[in-house]
């Protein structure tokens, strides 16, 4: 990405709501931006890719609800870019396909303002795909045509076509158009198409609230209408629809129609939210605790420079192992300083982190709790044991290591501290009811959360959301603030946590799903 002295705007198309079709460009662009101008449809987690500085402006527009008029979003990318701001201008789908991008380029070429476009998926090819329905066909439409729903109302009517539009082969695709389905059904039928031609409508497709309704031309307007079908939603006309009972896909994934919160830091949650995201969820990711690696002071530098006399070095967490060689390294030391001790690891993750730096640990328990690590252990009396760690910290394993004899050095390595900004969008996420599944992978991820609301508020925010953790520390920390825990990990690590999320909800789907059949069939 390039910056000019006057500025740049970036006109990125955000695709259809599924950040993972999100171009690799525009989460590089959102990264650096300075200023993100972001509409309606442009799925939250894109705007919080944006550096936390970046100043973020809402302009969405919703049917009779616009936050700007086109021209002062034109006038205000202008102001933004002349102020040397690299401007990332942020929309639904992509933004020469009814986004209205094509007028705000030209604003911006006619007033001297370095532009890039970033193409995004289109909602007119990528929903109706995760609907299970091909736009072509070989053997059934050689063609598609899109068309925005906004101009197919009365007053508008003749904005389109319809004579036209009813004789054209192929696939017929409406965006915008779920108020004026109606309309457009009758002009299609009127202007000569076939009452019997399949059809569809698509609501929030690509996200966990999709839903999808077939029919014909003759019964989809009652459909939709009885499915409670709103904006935003695409239209679906053609025989390719008759596909969609043999390729539905995303609606039949076991976690489709979740979304999942992860509290872990960024830079952690990478494992869990690829599988959580494989399984069909929607994963966001809300950080409630920040890590601060201490600097390499007198106390770090003294512990590192005797490390030939102890007998065990033993870390908790990735975090430790990490800043640990990261203090080594700045030391001018590497893993050989390790070679007169033994290590131990409280869980695979810190082994695998462990074993990326050259080391293989000597003990990791069975079970990923500092209990079973000191049981783990083969201390004898009088040995020496430093452990590298957060300054904050549950003691259980020093104090078991020091009833058993050993000398134990704590030695501070970071501060584990509330990332504000991240609670705050957790708790705004819960309030509006946009999550189902929140994660905690340890007890701080939780007590962070509770600096920034009572424990009234907790339960109330919390009601009828799954509450996941990751072992039996973190989950008796939650229950102590009157909350329910319904999903635990059985080994305790990310991936074991999400595997057994997507089990829960497998199985809350199927409960759900039985006691519906019992409903209907007793009202049959």
């Amino acid at each position: 990405m390039s910056r000019s002295q006057s500025g740049k705007v970036y006109l990125i198309g955000g695709g259809p709501g599924d950040v993972g079709l999100v171009t690799a460009k525009a989460y590089q662009i959102l990264a650096q931006a300075d200023v993100v101008v972001y509409d309606h449809l442009a799925n939250p987690v894109l705007v919080d890719t944006a550096p936390p500085a970046a100043e973020r402006i809402y302009a969405g527009k919703k049917a009779g609800a616009h936050a700007m008029s086109q021209e002062d979003i034109n006038a205000l990318l202008i102001e933004k870019a002349r102020a040397g701001k690299c401007v990332a201008r942020l929309k639904g789908g992509d933004p020469f396909v009814f986004g209205r991008g094509g007028e705000e380029a030209l604003a911006l070429a006619q007033a001297g303002i370095p532009f890039e476009i970033v193409p995004g998926v289109t909602s007119a090819i990528a929903v109706p795909a995760y609907a299970g329905i091909p736009v072509t066909h070989r053997d059934m439409a050689s063609a598609v045509h899109i068309f925005t729903g906004h101009e197919a109302g009365e007053k508008d009517a003749t904005k389109l076509e319809w004579k036209i539009i009813s004789q054209l082969s192929g696939t017929l695709v409406f965006l915008m158009g779920a108020s004026n389905l109606p309309i457009i059904v009758q002009e299609l039928v009127r202007h000569g198409r076939s009452a019997d031609t399949p059809a569809a409508v698509i609501q929030w497709g690509t996200m966990p609230e999709q839903v999808a309704v077939t029919g014909t031309l003759d019964d989809i307007c009652r459909r939709a209408k009885e499915a409670g079908i709103g904006s935003p939603a695409v239209t679906v006309i053609g025989e390719t629809v008759r596909l969609r009972k043999h390729l539905k896909w995303f609606e039949v994934k076991p976690l489709f129609g979740c979304r999942v919160a992860l509290t872990r830091p960024f830079d952690q949650s990478e494992e869990i939210a690829d599988i959580l995201r494989n399984a069909g969820a929607d994963v966001i990711v809300t950080p409630t605790i920040a890590v601060k690696a201490r600097p390499l002071d007198e106390e770090i530098r003294t512990e590192l420079l005797r490390l030939h006399g102890y007998d065990w070095v033993i870390f908790t967490s990735t975090n430790g192992v990490n800043i640990f060689f990261d203090h080594l390294s700045a030391m001018g030391k590497d893993a050989r300083s390790l070679s007169d001790c033994r290590l131990g690891a409280i869980g695979e993750k810190t082994a695998e982190t462990l074993r990326s730096h050259g080391i293989i640990p000597d003990a990791i328990p069975g079970r990923f709790v500092q209990e079973a690590l000191a049981e783990a252990i083969p201390v004898r009396a009088n040995d020496h044991v430093l452990i590298p760690r957060a300054a904050v910290a549950r003691d259980a394993l020093e104090k078991m290591l020091v009833e058993r004899g050993a000398k134990v050095r704590v030695l501070p390595l970071y501060d584990t501290l509330p990332d504000k900004e991240g609670v705050q969008r957790l708790l705004a996420a819960l309030s509006e009811r946009r999550v189902n599944v929140v994660t905690f992978t340890s007890a701080s991820t939780f007590e962070s959360i509770t600096k920034f609301t009572t424990s009234d508020e907790l339960k109330k925010i919390f009601c009828g959301v799954t509450i996941s953790s990751i072992g039996p520390v973190t989950t008796s920390v939650i229950q102590k603030f009157g909350l329910e825990v319904s999903v635990e990990a059985a080994v305790h690590t990310g991936r074991h946590l999400a595997e057994a999320i997507i089990s829960y909800w497998q199985e809350k789907t199927k409960r759900f799903s039985a006691r519906s059949s019992q409903s209907n069939a007793e009202c049959s």
